[in-house]
């Protein structure tokens, strides 16, 4: 099956960025980004307009802090919502960190900063964007992360987290309608059974199920050690609602499959009431709104790898903890 618009504009935006200093990848930047185009990106930034403004208070940044900078997409589809069309994709910026970014000190040597991204086109250009960051990753790997504790009984793995392991995750082709809308309905149905007293998740999940969380929480293999994360960072909340439930104040903004493959994400998605210690700071009763992506490979009729991004640094000034400036403070 051919390729839509929608993911032939994506492919081409992502393959621009493969290597940054190419004579044309700005102009392939500016050409993806409808011109009134609002692209939401995670704190410390505030949305920018356009691809010119993307490029100007993001990427320039990045590009003179990480010499050699440089794009890999692991995963990459396309669907709707809604009745609109989106495309998304997540994977790795890369190169060597020679320069300080936000505050962070570089370390002169190779690094990677995490993204994930969702897009709302028409007419083949972006008109509503979100972009994940996975800042505390690079700050654990630079030796700069300030935070000592983490929501679970242990912090899972932190480090540089791998693509689909079938290697499958770019679905430029078209796939099946039906299977996509199966996909869809597999996901919704599990993310409404979070956060119950049964754990009425287990069942959509594969045994040896693959959580690979935002740095801050961490990853987890099988689905035991997720259960050690899931459930105590639950339990962290008195009131726990994410963007999949009906009724809620916070909602996803879209949610589809492509195949196997499937995404949400909301902005904010989760609320959440803090009734103990999180992030090593303390409980005052206060709502929590965070920023929450994810995307789902399933096997069969189960899950079976998760990607996720929490925009962590929203959470914690939430809780008047300002990560970036205590960053520029120490520089």
């Amino acid at each position: 099956m051919g390729m839509s618009a929608n993911k032939a504009a994506l492919k081409r935006f992502a393959e621009a960025q493969r290597r940054m200093q190419a004579t044309d990848t700005d102009a392939a930047i500016d050409a993806f980004f409808a011109e009134d185009g609002k692209i939401n990106l995670v704190h410390p930034f505030e949305p920018v307009t356009g691809g010119r403004a993307y490029r100007a208070r993001f990427l320039d940044d990045l590009r003179a802090s990480f010499t050699g900078l440089q794009r890999s997409d692991y995963i990459a589809f396309g669907g709707s919502y809604a009745g609109q069309g989106w495309v998304t994709a997540t994977g790795y910026y890369s190169g060597r960190f020679s320069q300080p970014w936000l505050g962070i000190r570089p370390t002169g040597a190779l690094a990677h900063l995490r993204f994930g991204e969702f897009h709302r086109m028409e007419a083949g250009r972006a008109v509503e964007s979100y972009i994940y960051l996975d800042i505390p990753e690079l700050m654990i790997a630079a030796g700069q992360w300030p935070i000592k504790t983490s929501p679970g009984h242990a912090r899972g793995f932190t480090g540089y987290l791998p693509g689909p392991l079938g290697q499958d995750g770019l679905r430029w082709d078209e796939s099946d309608p039906a299977h996509s809308a199966d996909s869809v309905a597999l996901v919704t149905e599990m993310l409404r059974q979070l956060a119950t007293r049964d754990e009425a998740w287990r069942p959509f999940w594969h045994d040896n199920m693959i959580w690979y969380g935002p740095a801050a929480f961490g990853s987890f293999i099988g689905i035991e050690d997720f259960a050690g994360f899931q459930v105590p960072f639950e339990n962290t909340f008195s009131e726990w609602i994410g963007g999949a439930v009906p009724g809620s104040e916070t909602q996803h903004f879209t949610r589809f499959a492509d195949g196997d493959f499937i995404c949400s994400g909301g902005w904010p998605s989760l609320n959440a009431v803090q009734a103990k210690p999180f992030l090593d700071q303390p409980s005052t009763g206060k709502r929590l709104y965070m920023r929450v992506s994810d995307w789902w490979r399933r096997e069969g009729d189960r899950l079976a790898e998760n990607w996720v991004f929490v925009d962590i640094p929203h959470v914690l000034l939430q809780m008047g903890y300002d990560l970036f400036a205590a960053e520029r403070s120490a520089t």
